[in-house]
């Protein structure tokens, strides 16, 4: 249970990282939503939060303070990079915080207990934590896809492997006009619908 939890954090890790690849400054940091969704940005949060559950919640401090997050830090400053802060840094951080989670997750059973002061308190096990942060690395991979999509195209869950069916731009182009009439047509169909009650 524990290697199939880890497997899948792990192939988190690896498609944020990806969608950095083959990108400059400013594509790796512009905000493309109206919330600042960015791509280096939840690197940096996936960094802290991995520090934070597989550290701070089970007594195992990283070696690094993270003046982005906790008392005193500005709000979202987790979510964005600035200027001043390399990609290689936060690539290094993410390493290094993922390394920290591995030895804990290793040193520990899964159901060995920590306690999440953030949480009000609460004493989730490892089993929980791991849940937890696999599903939140997992759902800001997904955030990363649909950037990076946005950005140049680029799509799928790994390089070696990009989970979508295997078409042209053509094939493409038609399925997306296809999505584009099924959605008018349901549109048109509940309109008429409200206006025959």
């Amino acid at each position: 249970m524990k290697a199939d939890l880890q497997n899948y954090l792990q192939g988190g890790r690896e498609s944020l990282l990806w969608k950095l690849d083959g990108l400059g400054e400013y594509d790796i940091r512009r905000p493309l939503t109206r919330t600042g969704t960015n791509l280096l940005g939840p690197v940096k949060h996936s960094a802290a939060t991995e520090i934070l559950y597989f550290g701070v919640v089970f007594g195992r401090p990283f070696e690094q303070e993270l003046p982005f997050v906790g008392e005193g830090a500005t709000a979202n400053a987790d979510m964005w990079a600035t200027a001043e802060e390399t990609r290689e840094e936060i690539v290094d951080l993410y390493r290094r915080a993922a390394a920290h989670a591995d030895a804990t997750i290793e040193a520990l059973a899964l159901d060995d207990v920590g306690r999440v002061p953030w949480w009000g308190d609460a004493t989730p096990t490892l089993r929980h934590v791991l849940v937890h942060v696999t599903a939140e690395t997992q759902r800001h991979a997904g955030h990363a896809d649909i950037v990076r999509e946005l950005i140049d195209g680029t799509a799928g869950l790994l390089p070696s492997h990009d989970n979508l069916p295997a078409a042209d731009e053509q094939w493409w182009s038609d399925y997306r006009r296809r999505l584009e009439q099924a959605a008018l047509d349901a549109d048109r169909r509940v309109s008429a619908e409200k206006a025959g009650r």
